[in-house]
């Protein structure tokens, strides 16, 4: 069988932690800032975890994570 490959898109965004779970970036902290509260900036900032749905789409793009 050959390798399979790893969907570039999909590296870049998320990331595995060691319990298997999948990391991403929150949505919605890149532009047009101003008009967003401080507390929901920082909220922004934190890293999220997929969902169960999600993350069985993401692991076939992620073979090897």
């Amino acid at each position: 069988m050959p390798k399979m490959k790893t969907h570039s898109g999909a590296k870049k965004r998320f990331s595995v932690t060691s319990s298997g779970k999948i990391k991403r970036k929150k949505a919605f902290a890149r532009h047009i800032l101003s008009k967003k509260k401080a507390g929901r900036l920082r909220k922004l900032r934190k890293s999220g975890t997929l969902n169960l749905t999600d993350t069985k789409t993401i692991k076939k793009l992620l073979p090897y994570a």
